[in-house]
């Protein structure tokens, strides 16, 4: 039952506001306030509305989870917060603008995406399809590690070549690359052939003028990638995708590649760059748990506090359902913000400061049945990249105070623009730890040096090289 607000909106007995979200004042999230003080938005957000606030997504009416108690109500619960486009009532009925940004990047349909029955059997191919590179018993995940390793120590040898010491953008010559390389090479790409790819990925991400000819130019080469795998099936995630859903159209892995290209890529390189970033300013203990052989420790108290995916990609409600202070109407469009619920003093004042070991209870992989089918090998990636650069620079030190570095905000992504750091090689290459030399490792093939030199990605790299010098 509802009573009249005195502002003339209705209200449910719980006391929860039944405004339609159209009618409300909202405030623009993606300001220049939110890409340089985003803890400050959503604080400003929490404090005028509550744990679920009325934003204005570029044009468009959302709603922002900011409490930790209701994301993880909109998380856990698939059947009252479903995903898929067309449970979006103001899709459906025209009211979003055909030009909208964010339009393209929501409208390829793939897991992240997906809603609906078709779901379920996709999400079981996911698991599936990645299991072996995720397992560390399996032979391909080992294979994996050594490639990893091996491409860590590519990049980093390439940054070597301005000087044993000296200036670099960890950022644009490693967090960025790396992950990129990695997918690639699970994508399994003939030689570097998948380099162009990896560039338009790129372009993608970061949503310039050039981003929709990349989009366009990025799905058709999938697209010609999964026809391969589906004449010629390989020891790669396609071809074990496809094992598993033998039903997906050429299309739809087209999609599904292209999300774990950009999802993994885009994630994996922000979290190791605000992991570089946590160790050298040495704050929260972050040091000594990296002192300590504590890699991915030090990495799971980096995503509570900086969370590369700030953002999911939003869900919409079944039906009118109270949440925080208001009422969500049916169909309406619900983002939930991990970075504003680790605020949220419910997680935050449970999270003790000083101890070098953190609590799992983060969102920062999701929570509930569509958590990260991803998450384990993200983690492996980024914990490897982290752990080269550190064995192999003999010292690293922030070139501008941590306070200074600029950042990237887009609706999903907070990521550094660019990583500066003085440098000095380790005078001895320090070896892989021995799990990484196995006889599955010594099977990794990697592109050819001649071959990957002539790449663009290759090319793009060595052009960074002694920037800022």
């Amino acid at each position: 039952m509802e009573s009249q607000a005195d502002d003339g909106g209705s209200v449910d007995l719980d006391g929860a506001t039944a405004e339609r979200l159209e009618t409300l004042t909202l405030e623009p999230l993606l300001t220049r306030d939110y890409e340089t003080r985003p803890a400050l938005v959503y604080e400003r957000l929490r404090r005028r509305h509550g744990p679920v606030a009325p934003v204005d997504l570029l044009g468009v009416p959302a709603w922002l989870v900011l409490g930790y108690r209701e994301a993880l109500d909109v998380l856990q619960d698939d059947a009252g917060w479903p995903k898929g486009l067309e449970n979006w009532r103001a899709r459906t009925d025209g009211e979003v603008p055909a030009g909208w940004p964010l339009g393209p990047s929501l409208e390829v349909n793939h897991v992240l995406i997906q809603g609906g029955p078709g779901y379920r059997p996709l999400r079981q191919a996911w698991d599936a399809a990645l299991k072996p590179f995720q397992d560390p018993r399996h032979a391909q995940a080992k294979r994996l590690k050594a490639a990893v390793t091996a491409y860590a120590d590519e990049l980093i040898s390439l940054v070597g070549q301005a000087g044993g010491t000296g200036l670099a953008d960890l950022s644009a010559q490693f967090s960025r690359p790396l992950p990129l390389m990695v997918a690639s090479h699970l994508l399994g790409f003939p030689g570097s052939q998948g380099d162009d790819a990896l560039m338009d990925m790129w372009r993608v991400l970061d949503a310039g003028p050039d981003a929709e000819p990349a989009l366009e130019r990025l799905l058709a080469t999938l697209a010609e990638l999964a026809a391969v795998k589906l004449e010629k099936p390989g020891d790669d995630f396609p071809s074990y995708l496809l094992a598993a859903h033998p039903e997906l159209s050429l299309d739809e892995l087209a999609r599904e590649l292209f999300m774990l290209l950009g999802m993994t890529s885009d994630h994996v390189g922000i979290l190791i760059s605000n992991t570089v970033v946590e160790v050298l300013s040495g704050e929260g203990g972050v040091r000594a748990s990296l002192s300590a052989g504590m890699v991915r420790e030090s990495m799971n108290r980096v995503v509570m506090r900086k969370p590369p995916l700030v953002n999911f990609v939003p869900r919409f409600a079944a039906k009118d359902t109270p949440l925080g202070n208001y009422t969500i109407r049916a169909g309406d469009p619900v983002w939930v913000s991990a970075a504003a619920a680790h605020a949220d003093q419910l997680f935050a004042g449970n999270v003790c400061p000083s101890t070098t070991v953190s609590t799992r209870a983060h969102l920062s992989w999701g929570a509930g049945l569509r958590q990260c089918p991803a998450r384990e090998l993200a983690s492996t990636v980024a914990a490897v990249g982290v752990g080269r650069l550190f064995e192999r620079f003999s010292h690293l030190e922030l070139a501008l105070p941590a306070d200074q570095l600029p950042w990237r905000s887009s609706p999903f992504m907070r990521g550094l623009r660019s990583l500066p750091v003085r440098y000095e090689l380790a005078a001895t290459p320090a070896q892989p730890s021995a799990p990484a030399r196995t006889a599955e490792s010594e099977a990794t093939v990697l592109p050819d040096p001649a071959v990957r030199q002539r790449s663009s990605l290759w090319r793009y790299l060595t052009g960074l090289i002694g920037v800022g010098r």
